[in-house]
């Protein structure tokens, strides 16, 4: 088996739906318009990051860990959904985010309060910086003789979607979709990278359109060859495709930057609301269906052509963003 060798820790069921979208279909002009609907992964409110603690909680627990240590910005879904599974699993959980105390706590921040995590806030810095940070922490941990283990290997973390991959081609071929197309999130890229890695095992039976939403395209690219490169060697596996077989980055959505909404992805969580009763937010998942929306306008992606989006989850973050969607 391509993942015996590795520590896993069931968080929750899988394989998720494969949906058909006919309203959004309709809207976009496209007939045969799919969503993976990863945000039913049934913890802490759902979302693609349980698949990667599943591999890192299983090293966590090889290695006796009595307390996890994750970083992120305050609406980090990975923070959140890191302090469910520990809660889930009974270990103590310590978050670290580069940013300043909130005055109030709301979306993902508040689920990890109530999930039992505690925060540190080390003000505005930077990945690297928050990084050692937290490093220092896990020392001082192990000083107190706690058993310390840092989220965060991505190789290891990114297992996760390379089962996706294999689990969505199964999905598609059960359900007699010719599926030709997938459009997927890139913003650290383990996601991303898993599923573009286990699309080359496959034979790259569809292509995969990455739609960033953190970093300039070159940059992107450059973390998922990186990425491509380690679980290849994680799993000792060589897929005779390569990465540029396979995929397609774009940065064309990205507007202002991380985090920071356009027109279109604030008119894209209402179009998918109001067309397939499906909720998006404004960081990840609403940029990516409107990359897939208009990748489809520019003939991209024929309408000939069945594709699929790759719903994240992220739910809880809408409920940060209630100011971009205050009646005008």
């Amino acid at each position: 088996m391509l993942f015996s060798r590795f520590p896993r820790v069931r968080l929750t069921e899988l394989p998720t739906p494969l949906q058909h979208l006919p309203r959004y279909g309709n809207l976009s002009g496209h007939p045969e318009l799919y969503i993976k609907r990863d945000d039913f992964l049934a913890l802490g409110m759902g979302g693609n990051k349980l698949r990667h603690l599943e591999f890192w909680l299983g090293a966590a627990y090889q290695q006796g860990a009595d307390v996890i240590v994750a970083c992120g910005r305050p609406e980090s879904n990975q923070c959140r959904l890191t302090a469910a599974a520990a809660a889930k699993l009974g270990l103590d959980c310590i978050l670290v985010h580069n940013t300043e105390p909130p005055t109030m706590l709301q979306g993902n921040i508040l689920l990890s309060h109530i999930f039992g995590a505690r925060s540190i806030y080390i003000g505005e810095t930077d990945e690297d910086d928050r990084h050692q940070q937290a490093l220092a922490l896990v020392e001082e941990l192990k000083r107190e003789g706690r058993k310390p283990y840092l989220i965060g290997d991505v190789a290891l973390g990114t297992l996760g979607y390379v089962n996706a991959a294999l689990e969505l081609h199964q999905q598609a071929l059960a359900q007699d979709i010719d599926l030709q197309h997938v459009v997927i999130v890139g913003a650290m890229g383990g996601t991303a990278s898993g599923f573009l890695f286990g699309t080359a095992l496959l034979g790259r039976p569809f292509h995969v359109h990455v739609i960033s939403v953190e970093y300039p395209k070159a940059q992107l690219w450059s973390i998922l060859e990186n990425n491509f490169a380690n679980v290849g060697r994680l799993l000792e596996q060589e897929p005779t495709a390569k990465l540029a077989d396979v995929a397609t980055v774009y940065e064309d959505y990205l507007g202002p930057g991380y985090a920071q909404p356009t027109p279109q992805s604030i008119q894209t969580v209402y179009d998918l609301a109001r067309t397939e009763g499906i909720l998006l937010e404004n960081v990840y998942t609403s940029k990516s269906v409107w990359g897939l929306r208009d990748l489809i306008a520019r003939g991209i992606i024929p309408d000939t052509e069945p594709v699929c989006v790759f719903h994240t989850g992220g739910g809880p973050a809408l409920f940060a963003q209630a100011e971009l969607f205050q009646p005008r």
